[in-house]
């Protein structure tokens, strides 16, 4: 737009450089092509203050999501991050029912598998970091998945949230992203700060 802006303008100023004298442009035309320039202008100081509201609102964004660093988070995400040997995570199902709990590592590598029963509601399970040799392992995102087997049903999987504590926020692109650890995520998958709810179950290991 702003290219088009410079071509209007030295067209414009071509026009009346060169108009014939005895047969100037006519008035209207004239007015046009100025209700033109203008309009094209205003736009070009639109798009130039948007942008600086946009990035206002951004910088604005990182400064209010740095108030979670160092609180624990509750998270929308298939990853679970490993921080200080230890590994959490939430979900829900509607009756009790046996789960297998099934932790891979970056490479795809199942490193742990746990089969637990359910309570009807909430459940939370606390990973110690330990392989199923009962190995440790290091610190670093892992991928979880949970299918659950309810009373005469088929296995399904179980939806889940992961908790951790937030170690930093960044800004990448216009997105504001969440640490907790080596687990990146969009802030917008946060679902809560602070304390995790009450659980009604608890699997450890």
């Amino acid at each position: 737009l702003s290219s088009n802006f410079t071509s209007f303008l030295n067209l414009l100023l071509t026009q009346l450089q060169n108009q014939d004298p005895s047969a100037p442009m006519d008035t209207n035309t004239f007015t046009s092509e100025l209700v033109q320039f203008s309009s094209v202008e205003q736009q070009i100081t639109t798009n130039s203050s948007l942008t600086s509201l946009i990035q206002a609102t951004q910088g604005s964004e990182v400064i209010q999501a740095t108030g979670v660093v160092g609180k624990t988070v509750t998270v929308d995400s298939t990853q679970m991050a490993l921080q200080n040997g230890t590994g959490s995570l939430n979900y829900t199902t509607t009756a009790a029912e046996p789960v297998d709990i099934t932790i891979t590592n970056s490479s795809g590598v199942k490193v742990k598998e746990v089969s637990a029963t359910s309570s009807a509601g909430s459940n939370s399970y606390t990973w110690d970091g330990t392989d199923s040799s009962g190995t440790k392992l290091a610190d670093g995102v892992y991928t979880v998945a949970i299918n659950g087997t309810p009373t005469g049903g088929t296995t399904a999987a179980v939806p889940f949230t992961v908790t951790g504590t937030a170690t930093g926020v960044t800004n990448a692109n216009g997105a504001v992203t969440l640490q907790m650890g080596a687990l990146s995520v969009d802030f917008s998958k946060v679902e809560s700060v602070g304390s995790s709810a009450t659980t009604t179950a608890t699997t450890s290991n």
